[in-house]
């Protein structure tokens, strides 16, 4: 590492100075980190599409993926049975549940109680070992933390004082009926022990019906970063006010028929939709009506949109103007003429003489103006567009790894496709950090041309987090399915090349050789044969389809892939039991483990991102020291 310069280097001695002011201080944070170096490296999950599956989700975060199952069979082994483990996994998972159901069977007795706090002790400390005091600390909820890190530094098997102690702690929690607040934070601190860092590789959204509790959750746990999927940056321009994203995201939510996230999570009110949508089309199922309704704004939105961004090349989109609405004909790309389904479009008056299909009636502003108030009014969407950002990027770079959602833009040869804006050419990373700074641009100041961006992310062919042609239109309107495929960007090709891969390691500054590109947004259809780990393990996409939607596409439900000291193991997710089928019958998640990687050696705190920092630390240390040894800066000066 090369010396800074003099004047930036008294700069930064100084300001240490004021965090440590004498040689005492330095010498104990010195000996922390160096220490700390040799721990071995946190535990990374990796999930991504979860698509507001709220119960398979929750399942597998109070699980952390089945860990905390391996954790018990680890630490108990023999000494509990097959089912006394699964219930006591039950309880770790949904604690105020478990014991109000115990309670109602008249089994919470004092000494059930105090037998899981001493096996809640006993898994805490066996967990606890890989983290420092101070982090384990943090862990602990504060209400409790004073209680429970005594309990945790006590050694019961070192001579009988410390047992009597040891005992006197537990027995005491259960005499003042504090047991079930106990077990409770217990959970918690074994939870956050079993996945230090938890990555959501994109798409919160669309399909499943509670994405915003999804959220919360996420809100609570300490260790997270999100990279952002096209489905997210389409309700996350939603809420900035785009309503292009705001017709898209209504219409996906009335056609995957998921309203009360809307509704009851966001309250979106849908009535002057509905209302609107009735009018024009009676006939039709409600619902149906206001699908249609939306769409039909949606298409007349893009289409405004397409034609002020020409930098999107989405001109092929541009259909509604290319319907002969006499004939119920539309004339695609490449000059194909399909039959559409219908050829009623009450809201497009093609007779008129200044005739533009992409205009929206007096009709349709009114019902946009009051959906955008909704949206833009929203606390709860507005907490979660915060938590996104804050969260949030188009791309991550950790620990090695290169994470994003969706794809690098590529040419068929794998040359990175070269892509203009505004007269400036962007490609490989140099774009994924255009579309990243132009997102928050969006975020900050709320213009057009930004929100429309928004909705590039979303759908465009040339977008990282897309990259597909979508056929909205197609799908919508016409029945020959032929007409519904969408090309894809080569790179989704590409990725099961071993030197494509490491040449993206290498444009994103990572070792080609030790790092991994690990994607979502294309489900793995396992039950055809496909794999998720491409390229040698050098790429591992882990869209396994959370979503019920897309379980009989897929054959299984989901994927966790999991990072720890040892290397790389994936998670396959046969069937992931719900809350009522815990406590009912000790149900828990079906996995198969495949490993990936297993190294020979086992990683630590100094290889990591975070061990990186501590060493700059160090180094900045021991020139303070040096400092004060020399006389340079008295200890104790400001």
């Amino acid at each position: 590492m090369t010396n800074p310069p003099k004047k930036r280097l008294s700069k930064i001695l100084r300001l240490l100075a004021e965090k440590y002011p004498t040689k005492e201080s330095v010498y104990e944070r010195l000996i922390y980190l160096q220490a700390g170096l040799s721990l071995p490296k946190g535990i990374e999950h990796f999930m991504s599409d979860l698509h507001g599956e709220y119960a398979s989700f929750f399942h597998i975060l109070n699980n952390c993926s089945g860990v905390i199952k391996e954790k018990v069979d680890y630490v108990f082994g023999e000494r509990l049975s097959k089912e006394q483990k699964a219930e006591f996994c039950t309880l770790i998972y949904y604690p105020k549940e478990k014991i109000e159901q115990m309670q109602l069977a008249r089994r919470s007795t004092q000494e059930w109680y105090r037998q899981n706090l001493a096996q809640l002790l006993e898994l805490s400390k066996l967990m606890s070992y890989k983290y420092p005091v101070s982090k384990v600390r943090k862990f602990i909820p504060e209400s409790y933390a004073a209680v429970i890190a005594e309990l945790l530094n006590t050694r019961p098997e070192a001579d009988n004082a410390q047992f009597v102690y040891h005992q006197r702690l537990l027995n005491t929690i259960v005499q003042i009926d504090g047991a079930p607040e106990f077990i409770e934070a217990f959970t918690v601190l074994i939870k956050r022990l079993a996945v230090d860092r938890l990555h959501i590789v994109g798409d919160f959204f669309d399909r499943g019906d509670r994405p915003d509790a999804i959220l919360n959750l996420l809100m609570k746990h300490p260790g997270v970063d999100i990279q952002w999927g096209n489905h997210d940056v389409l309700w996350m321009g939603a809420a900035l006010g785009s309503e292009v994203c705001i017709a898209a995201v209504v219409r996906n939510s009335l056609r995957y028929k998921n309203t009360d996230v809307l509704e009851r999570g966001y309250g979106v009110s849908l009535r002057a939709l509905t209302t609107f949508a009735a009018g024009i089309y009676p006939e039709a199922n409600p619902i149906h009506a206001a699908e249609k309704a939306a769409a039909i704004m949606m298409f007349k939105l893009e289409g405004q949109l397409i034609k002020r961004n020409p930098d999107f090349q989405l001109d092929d989109r541009l259909l509604l103007g290319k319907i002969d609405f006499r004939s119920a004909y539309a004339h695609l790309p490449g000059g194909e003429r399909r039959m559409l389904r219908h050829a009623y479009f009450p809201t497009i008056d093609s007779e008129k003489p200044d005739f533009d299909p992409y205009r929206l009636t007096a009709e349709e502003q009114n019902v946009m103006a009051d959906l955008k108030s909704y949206f833009t009014e929203s606390p709860a969407l507005k907490r979660h567009l915060d938590y996104l950002y804050q969260k949030g990027s188009v791309y991550t770079c950790f620990n090695g790894n290169l994470l994003f959602h969706g794809c690098v833009p590529v040419n068929e040869d794998g040359a990175f496709r070269e892509i203009i804006f505004d007269g400036k050419s962007y490609c490989g990373k140099a774009y994924l950090d255009y579309a990243d700074s132009r997102a928050r641009r969006a975020y900050l100041y709320r213009k057009e041309a930004d929100l429309d961006f928004m909705y590039f992310l979303w759908c465009g062919r040339l977008s990282p987090l897309s990259g597909r042609e979508v056929k909205t239109f197609e799908r919508t309107f016409i029945e020959d399915e032929t007409t519904w495929k969408e090309p894809t960007d080569p790179y989704f090709r590409l990725i099961d090349d071993e030197y494509f891969c490491e040449g993206l390691l290498e444009e994103f500054g990572l070792e080609p050789k030790r790092g991994h590109i690990i994607n979502g947004h294309v489900p793995v259809k396992v039950k055809k044969g496909e794999t998720p780990v491409k390229a040698k393990g050098k790429a591992i996409v882990i869209d396994g389809g959370f979503c019920q939607a897309y379980h009989s596409k897929t054959g299984i439900s989901g994927y966790t892939l999991i990072s720890n000291s040892r290397g790389l193991r994936l998670l396959q997710h046969q069937q992931i039991a719900d809350v009522r089928e815990a406590l009912k019958d000790n149900g828990d998640i079906e996995s198969v483990s495949e490993t990936v990687e297993l190294q020979t050696h086992r990683d630590t705190l100094g290889d990591t991102d975070e061990g990186s920092a501590m060493q700059e630390e160090i180094t900045d240390l021991y020139n303070l020291l040096l400092a004060y040894q020399n006389g340079i800066l008295k200890p104790g000066a400001s």
